[in-house]
């Protein structure tokens, strides 16, 4: 017991460095993602899944990442649905029936989780956690939405004490005005907002001609109705839709602001409302290695942090650093980032403020021109990371996106 003590006092005073050392080595009891897939990203109510049922995006990705991994699907010990539009009991309700129409037995459960537009990035965490606590070996970390089909704006009535408050009125600012906020209180003009979306833009239009997504999108066939016939077709959907191949910074520079007359954010550098869904396999190390599984990456870390609710933007700062304190490691240790492009404005000052090179933020595009289908955009964001971890063999990445009412998340992978 005295030397046990000993050792443990001794880590604590072990130098950073050092901690980093431990740190990296890793055990087989890490928790690994085995798989991770995607749907294509349609424009919400003009894409291509604006009339697909929820439960038609979701199974398709639940059913690709079992096939794909071959894991037993009687050792799924749980599926952890993020999403943040449905009707909680109806959306509880077309988790467990996607699952079903996925294959996989009534004794696999499922739950859905919310935590705004981090919620497929939580998922994957529940799943994770679960794993660490010993709950089970293997689960699975999804998300979905259908902005086409959602109600968005407060439902109900709204409870006159929140307006008694700064703080809890803040909670119900449109997320544009909170954009303008940050922009505003941090400087952020409009000229870098719109070089960042017309980046996003590029990159995104680049990947999709390089192939890089099709390792990560499975097909989905659907039905899509045309609005002014009635008629009624069947699709396959294979490409993100939300992408313009001719956005330039000239092009965003002449639309006018979207929330404030006065203001900076613009219908071209905020992110597209968005369908789609994605799903993330993770594994207990030991069992994936004894499997013979191949491994994208380790899940290495995962935080949350609050910011004040009228700068939500700023979320992936705190968390950021959160994360990076968690693994002992720093920005520059990073070799990839998915910044969640919620709004240029947001994803600007977090680049800034912690000092992350250009060249390793959303080299494939994010949110601005793909989409951001709520409760899909973190499970599909450690799609895309891993997949491009893979192709540069960058051994750091990480996660990170702001979140409604003032939060960041941030999870940390690393390459196996």
């Amino acid at each position: 017991h005295a030397h046990s003590r000993l050792n443990r006092i001794f880590a604590q005073l072990v130098p950073n460095a050092e901690a980093k050392k431990a740190n990296v080595a890793g055990t087989d009891d890490d928790v690994v993602i085995v798989c991770a897939l995607r749907t294509a990203i349609g424009k919400a109510r003009r894409g291509l899944f604006k009339d697909t049922h929820v439960e038609d995006m979701l199974a398709p990705v639940l059913k690709a990442v079992v096939q794909k991994s071959c894991v037993p699907v009687d050792m799924i010990g749980d599926v952890v649905v993020g999403s943040v539009l449905g009707k909680n009991v109806q959306r509880a309700n077309e988790a467990r029936i996607a699952c079903f129409m996925a294959g996989l037995p009534d004794s696999v459960p499922v739950h859905v989780v919310n935590r705004q537009c981090s919620s497929g990035l939580q998922a994957i965490a529940h799943v994770a956690a679960g794993i660490k606590a010993g709950y089970y070996d293997a689960g699975i970390g999804a998300g979905v939405e259908s902005m086409s089909s959602a109600q968005m704006g407060w439902q109900g009535p709204i409870n006159p004490k929140i307006f008694m408050d700064p703080q809890t009125k803040a909670c119900l600012l449109p997320m544009g005005i909170t954009s303008e906020n940050v922009a505003k209180k941090f400087g952020v003009n409009r000229k870098e907002m719109d070089a960042l979306s017309a980046a996003s833009h590029r990159k995104a239009a680049a990947a999709t001609k390089a192939g890089r997504f099709n390792s990560e999108i499975i097909p989905v066939e659907t039905t899509v109705k045309d609005r002014k016939t009635g008629k009624k077709k069947q699709v396959v959907v294979k490409v993100d839709g939300g992408i313009r191949t001719s956005t330039t910074e000239q092009v965003l520079a002449r639309l006018r602001p979207a929330f404030d007359k006065k203001g900076s954010t613009t219908a071209g550098n905020a992110s597209q409302v968005s369908d789609g869904a994605s799903a993330v396999l993770v594994m207990r190390g030991s069992v994936a290695k004894s499997m013979g599984m191949q491994v994208l990456g380790k899940f290495k870390g995962f935080a949350v942090a609050g910011v004040p609710p009228e700068i939500m933007g700023i979320g992936p700062v705190p968390a950021i650093r959160k994360v990076l304190k968690q693994t002992g490691l720093t920005v520059n240790d990073i070799g990839l980032f998915e910044i969640n492009e919620a709004f240029a404005s947001q994803a600007c000052y977090c680049i800034k403020e912690l000092g992350i090179d250009m060249d390793k933020v959303n080299v494939n595009g994010g949110a601005i021109a793909l989409g951001h289908p709520l409760g899909c955009t973190g499970a599909r964001m450690t799609a895309t990371l891993l997949h491009e971890m893979q192709r540069r063999k960058c051994r750091y990445g990480i996660v990170s996106m702001c979140i409604g009412s003032g939060m960041g998340a941030a999870a940390v992978y690393e390459l196996c």
